[in-house]
């Protein structure tokens, strides 16, 4: 839902760096694997409770996560470099509620499982609709520089960092939020499908 408002803010920034990057020869897949690396740090963080520098690495591998998109853009985009990004990309969003079930598994292990089911939900039909999108050639002028069909819904990229922010912040409330956001995704898996049913069942 704030996908496009964030993209906006940020673009100008990640678009300068990436330049910085493309001239040392960075590319867009290493960006991808270092993130996703710098990401998987933040689980023996969670483990032991060490939520500030679990927040530390979640920052750093959504910002890899914007860094390898402007690189992409200025590098070409490609479709294993898009495959790739994706891929990597819900690996970790489940694995930071994972990481909360190991660090409280009494308080925070039924919680973090709905979080990580509602994930299947909104992850399966943003990607299954991606791939008949793509067969069809439909195409989404909103994300028009994004490697698939980038299928729009309450619960984005935008709102799945601020969530895990949140899970950092106030880990106490870690099952409570955990709640409610699995609702807000479990939303936007039921209108991600309606509205995907109904354009697949129109287009020519």
């Amino acid at each position: 839902m704030l996908d496009r408002v964030s993209i906006r803010v940020i673009r100008a920034p990640l678009t300068l760096a990436a330049k910085g990057l493309d001239k040392l020869g960075v590319t867009a897949n290493q960006t991808t694997l270092f993130g996703f690396l710098l990401g998987v740090l933040a689980l023996p963080a969670l483990i032991v409770s060490r939520y500030d520098v679990a927040l530390f690495f979640i920052v750093l591998n959504r910002l890899c996560d914007g860094l390898d998109g402007a690189l992409a853009r200025r590098q070409g985009i490609t479709d294993a470099g898009g495959f790739l990004d994706i891929s990597l990309d819900f690996l970790f969003y489940s694995l930071v509620p994972f990481g909360f079930v190991l660090a409280n598994p009494e308080q925070n292990a039924v919680a973090g499982a709905f979080l990580i089911f509602s994930f299947i939900g909104t992850g399966s039909s943003f990607l299954a609709f991606a791939v008949l999108a793509s067969k069809r050639g439909i195409e989404n002028p909103i994300y028009s520089h994004k490697s698939l069909y980038y299928m729009s819904g309450l619960t984005e990229g935008t709102e799945t960092i601020a969530c895990f922010i949140l899970f950092c912040l106030l880990p106490e409330h870690f099952a409570l939020i955990a709640y409610v956001f699995g609702a807000a995704c479990w939303f936007t898996t039921f209108t991600r499908i309606y509205s995907g049913f109904h354009t697949l069942k129109s287009a020519p």
